[in-house]
């Protein structure tokens, strides 16, 4: 079991989970608390597995205490069984999910794809193919877009698979958005077959030189990603109210870092970008007439 002090605790602050849209003020005020318990399960596994200097073991250890915890709210199990250690998280997730029927394989698979980045980073892995890339987004991303249309009453074939395209995209964008950052820290996302495809070897990759290949390479990524993000689009139109306009903008936020990606003429192996106070007042705009 890892030592308090490797692994953020349930009274430890976390800020940051990036697949996931904000509980923010345009959400409907019923959803906001389902939706902000979701939020906290998926940001404290997320630090679970990324943050402090946990071994991977411990951070499999962890995650996997973790796991049992969510199968005992789910069971309808009291607090104290459900995890004296993360009550903040999972008091409110055993209402979400008795209140509202939430779908748990679909918080299961979050907490896959968080097992898989460790063992990923553990063994200095990539990934083969663009299926298996995929395959890891179909668990690290689309869940969250499954969770919040059941919160909203969605439930059409069409509107899950644009909701998927949408929440792959993202996670796709964020991956070539931070390539500067995570191959340093161990993790690779630019799968065997699209380096292959576009003659870029994994030694280039890992010394992040912005060759002529490897900016096509990106580019061809970051085409593959706004086409997802296009194609799941039209969801906006099929989510009522204050959460369609928050869905705007976060379909925006995708695309607008997808356009900041194309001004560094792909040169994200070498530095991210990131969107500034001025971008905010674009996103709304294209918002208001997709």
């Amino acid at each position: 079991m890892p030592a308090p002090s490797t692994v953020p605790s349930a009274h430890q602050p976390i800020d940051h989970y990036e697949n996931f849209p904000v509980a923010s003020w345009l959400c409907p005020k019923p959803l906001r608390a389902p939706i902000a318990a979701i939020y906290h399960f998926a940001r404290t596994a997320d630090d679970i597995a990324d943050e402090g200097e946990a071994t991977p073991a411990q951070r499999l250890a962890e995650l996997q205490a973790y796991r049992q915890a969510l199968d005992a709210a789910a069971s309808g199990a009291g607090p104290a069984s459900a995890s004296h250690r993360w009550p903040h998280v999972f008091g409110p997730l055993q209402h979400a999910i008795a209140t509202h029927h939430l779908p748990v394989q679909l918080l299961h698979d979050l907490l896959d794809a968080f097992v898989q980045d460790i063992e990923k980073t553990r063994d200095h892995a990539g990934y083969a193919t663009e299926a298996e890339l995929l395959d890891y987004c179909r668990r690290s991303a689309n869940p969250v877009g499954r969770l919040l249309l059941h919160l909203y009453g969605v439930t059409s074939e069409q509107a899950l698979l644009e909701s998927d395209a949408i929440c792959t995209a993202l996670q796709l964008i964020n991956f070539w958005q931070d390539l500067s950052v995570d191959i340093p820290r161990g993790r690779y996302y630019l799968s065997d077959e699209m380096r292959a495809l576009h003659g870029v070897d994994q030694a280039t990759v890992l010394a992040r030189e912005q060759t002529e290949d490897a900016t096509k390479l990106i580019a061809a990524c970051a085409y593959s990603a706004r086409a997802s993000m296009q194609k799941g689009s039209e969801l906006v139109h099929h989510i009522p109210g204050r959460a369609g306009w928050e869905l705007r903008l976060v379909v925006q936020g995708g695309l607008r870092i997808l356009d900041k990606i194309e001004a560094l003429h792909y040169a994200t192996l070498l530095q991210r970008p990131t969107l500034q106070w001025w971008d905010f007042p674009v996103m709304l705009w294209r918002a208001i007439w997709m």
